[in-house]
């Protein structure tokens, strides 16, 4: 299911999450106030304005209730990032998301009432943007342009079939490298192996296998 997506700041966190879900095949309109940065991104990103974030008129503009998930990924200008957090929220974000350069930044952002605050590393923007387009994927890690690994609930549409019923490799270009079943774990798990509701699989492969398996549920 498609969701949309706003992107405040496109440094290399905010650019990695944006480009991410557009390859996700996800609706993403991102938003930059460096005029370079918006002409080098917008061949990629598509829908790529240049506005100054902190702006209430520029968000009003921008109809920030209308998505279902704002990120603010201004992470090195605190007072930036602060500013257009709390506009987000008075403009009445549904979920809103905003990186944080260190502790006291996040626990400034967590007592505006950001739903999620997040510290990135390196490709952190990609995995952050696996796990906010569904909330059945714990984890994802990019392994290259074409493959990644994730750690994800079993979706409805699998359960109660065997690992050779579901042909995973096939139909999706995945590999099951575990199954974590409450406190047990089933490393590399026989084809007769069957999904059981509540379990927790880890899968490596083709990367839009991973959203292709999550959004068959």
């Amino acid at each position: 299911m498609q969701k949309r997506f706003l992107v405040i700041g496109l440094g290399r966190f905010g650019s990695s999450v944006a480009q991410a879900l557009t390859e996700m095949g996800q609706y993403v309109q991102s938003v930059e106030i460096d005029a370079e940065r918006v002409d080098d991104l917008a061949p990629v990103l598509h829908r790529v304005v240049r506005a100054d974030a902190t702006d209430p008129a520029a968000l009003r503009a921008l109809r920030v209730a209308d998505y279902d998930v704002v990120i603010v990924a201004i992470g090195d200008n605190v007072e930036a990032s602060v500013l257009t957090c709390l506009a987000c929220k008075d403009l009445g974000a549904k979920v809103l998301i905003a990186k944080a350069q260190d502790d006291a930044h996040g626990r400034v952002l967590e007592r505006l009432g950001v739903d999620r605050v997040v510290y990135p590393q390196q490709d952190m923007g990609v995995r952050v943007a696996y796990s906010i387009t569904s909330g059945g994927i714990i984890d994802f890690i990019r392994l290259s342009e074409e493959y990644g690994m994730a750690e994800l609930a079993a979706p409805a549409s699998l359960l109660n079939h065997t690992l050779k019923e579901l042909n995973l490799t096939h139909r999706y270009g995945l590999n099951v490298l575990a199954i974590r079943r409450g406190s047990q774990v089933i490393v590399s798990p026989g084809a007769s192996e069957r999904l059981l509701e509540g379990d927790v699989i880890v899968v490596i492969g083709d990367a839009r296998g991973i959203s292709y398996i999550q959004s068959a549920s």
